[in-house]
């Protein structure tokens, strides 16, 4: 039995959530959970910056900072190093202070503000850092339940089409 077939239930339930015939599950974090543990990382990956680029759900910036706000240290530090490579010196200057390289100490002294203009300027500079971010967090699926229903509801429709 493929993924797909495995997740058949949860991905009916998507079909036509926030596309205007109907509202997205309730259990929309348990069907995350889901899928993420059951699909392959690439297809969670892409599930994820598609609701990252959707005009359905806040702002990359501000998805990036709330997700950050939620990390914990490790993972603070693995965001900012992917923003840190992905851009050039608009991200270093919205991370003053801050090498080349982010410690998970030094990320605790990183606001989540500071994060929200280091990800506009890094999805300025260069696009694809959507695509890194939705990688990155597509390891850390308990994390990306602070994103809410909705985001998690368009990167699951997502998952659903790619099938």
């Amino acid at each position: 039995m493929s993924w797909t077939d495995a997740l058949e239930n949860v991905f009916q339930r998507y079909a036509g959530a926030g596309g205007g015939t109907g509202a997205a599950p309730a259990d929309v974090h348990q069907d995350y959970q889901e899928v993420a543990r059951s699909a392959p990382p690439d297809a969670v990956a892409d599930g994820l910056a598609q609701s990252f680029r959707s005009d359905q759900t806040a702002p990359f910036p501000q998805m990036v900072g709330q997700l950050f706000s939620n990390s914990n240290p490790e993972q603070k530090a693995g965001l900012l190093n992917r923003l840190l490579a992905a851009a050039g010196p608009g991200v270093v200057g919205a991370l003053s202070g801050l090498g080349r390289s982010v410690t998970p100490a030094q990320a605790a002294t990183v606001s989540p503000q500071q994060v929200e203009q280091a990800a506009e300027h890094a999805e300025r500079d260069n696009p694809s850092v959507v695509d890194q971010v939705g990688h990155f967090y597509s390891q850390h699926p308990d994390v990306v339940k602070a994103l809410g229903g909705l985001a998690l509801a368009v990167a699951l429709q997502h998952i659903a089409r790619r099938r």
